[in-house]
C-alpha cells in the first residue's frame, strides 16, 4: 500500500498518526509513502515505514528552468515507470490536489481512496476510485486525516506519539545540550508565512522571564527560510543570555531530535510545532492569523494555544502588519509556558 502526502512538512508531520494507524493494521503488507524532498529525511527515520518514495520536485523544476524539458521529461518518465512497477494495491491520498491525484493513478492501483469536496482540490476527487465525504467541512487536519483511516473500516487507535527519533540522534543532541533539558524556541517560519511570526522582543522577554522563575534555558532552533538565522539571533541577543542557538539541525530529523531533548516547544503555528507535538513534547503554540480549529496541536500531547481574537482573524492571506501577532502578549506566553515546566 502506498500513502501520498507530498508536503508542506506540517501536513506531512500530521498524516504521521493516520498512517501509522494504516500501518498497524496491516502489519504484513509491504507499506510506501509518497513524499517531497523536505521531509523525506523524517520518514526515513520511521521504522514502520518500508519504502520512501521521493517525489523528484526539485530536479523536474531545475531542469524545466534551465530550459531543459527532455531531461525533465525522462526524468519524471522514469519516475513514473517505477511508481507503476512496484505494483501497489492500494493508494490512499492524504493530499488531495490534482498533482497526488495524479501520481495516485499513474501508479495503477485499482483502489485508490480520497476525500471528497471539499477538502479534495483541483478535481482530485475525479480521479480516485473511492472518495469519503466528511462531516463537519472545517475541522483539524488531525482528525480529517483520522476520519479518512475510519473510512477505510480500520479502528486502529492513533498511537500516542507517532513520530520515532532514532536514539543515535537523540544522543548526539543530549551530548550538545549537557543533559538539559531547555525549552525549545522556534520563532522562523517559512518564506512565505512570515506573517505567522511573533516579535523576537517578545522571545526574548519570554526566555528571560522562564530563566527567572524557573531556573530552564531555553534554545533558539534554526530553520531553512532564507532570514531564519537573523531573526534567531536577535532573539537570542534580546534574550540577554538566557537563551542560545541550538545544535545545528542538517535534516528534519535532526530538528526532531533537539525538540525530542527539550522540555517545553514555544512557536507559531509551522511544520516544526507538529513536530514537537508529534514527539511528544509539551507545546505552546501561537497563533494569530491561522485557524485554530484546522491548527490544533496533536491531542496526544499536552499542549495550550495563546491567541488574541481581533476583527480580522482568522485570515487565509494574512497581511504585513500581522497585529493578531503582535498582541499577544509576552506574560500570557510566561503563564502558559511555566504550567507546563511546574508540573511533574
Amino acid at each position: 500500500m502506498l500513502v501520498v502526502r507530498l508536503g508542506a512538512v506540517g501536513d506531512v508531520v500530521r498524516t504521521l498518526p493516520a498512517a501509522a494507524a494504516i500501518r498497524s493494521a496491516y502489519p504484513d503488507a509491504r507499506f510506501a509513502w509518497l513524499v517531497e524532498p523536505a521531509s523525506a529525511s523524517l520518514l526515513e527515520g520511521q521504522a514502520w515505514i518500508d519504502e520512501v518514495r521521493v517525489f523528484p520536485r526539485s530536479e523536474l523544476r531545475g531542469a524545466l528552468r534551465h530550459g531543459r524539458i527532455d531531461r525533465a521529461l525522462a526524468a519524471g518518465i522514469d519516475f513514473l515507470r517505477e511508481l507503476r512497477a512496484a505494483r501497489y494495491d492500494l493508494v490512499v491520498d492524504f493530499h488531495a490536489i490534482l498533482k497526488s491525484a495524479v501520481l495516485a493513478r499513474a501508479s495503477g492501483a485499482r483502489q485508490r481512496v480520497s476525500y471528497a469536496r471539499p477538502f479534495a482540490r483541483e478535481g482530485a476527487a475525479l480521479l480516485a476510485s473511492e472518495t469519503a465525504r466528511l462531516e463537519p467541512p472545517k475541522q483539524s487536519r488531525f482528525d480529517r486525516n483520522e476520519a479518512l483511516v475510519r473510512y477505510l473500516g480500520i479502528r486502529t487507535p492513533l498511537p500516542a506519539a507517532p513520530l520515532h527519533v532514532p536514539e543515535a540522534a537523540r544522543t548526539r543532541v543530549r551530548a550538545a545540550l549537557g543533559g538539559e533539558r531547555p525549552v525549545a524556541i522556534h520563532p522562523g517560519t517559512s518564506d512565505t508565512t512570515q506573517h505567522k511570526r511573533w516579535t523576537p522582543e517578545g522571545y526574548g522577554l519570554v526566555a528571560r522571564a522562564l530563566l527567572q522563575r524557573t531556573d530552564r534555558r531555553s534554545i533558539v532552533t534554526v530553520g531553512p527560510a532564507r532570514d531564519d538565522r537573523a531573526f534567531a539571533d536577535e532573539v537570542v541577543r534580546r534574550s540577554e543570555g538566557a537563551a542560545r542557538i541550538a545544535p545545528e539541525t542538517p535534516s528534519l530529523l535532526d530538528l526532531a531530535a533537539v525538540f525530542a531533548e527539550s522540555g517545553l516547544y514555544v512557536g507559531s503555528d509551522s511544520g516544526p510545532m507538529h513536530v514537537a507535538s508529534l514527539v511528544g513534547t509539551p507545546v505552546v503554540q501561537l497563533l494569530g492569523p491561522t485557524d485554530p480549529v484546522e491548527n490544533q496541536p496533536y491531542s496526544g500531547t499536552p499542549s495550550e494555544t495563546v491567541r488574541v481574537q481581533i476583527a480580522c482573524n482568522p485570515c487565509r492571506r494574512g497581511c504585513a502588519a500581522a497585529t493578531c501577532m503582535r498582541v499577544i502578549s509576552p506574560d500570557s506566553v510566561v503563564e502558559a509556558a511555566s504550567r507546563f515546566l511546574a508540573a511533574p
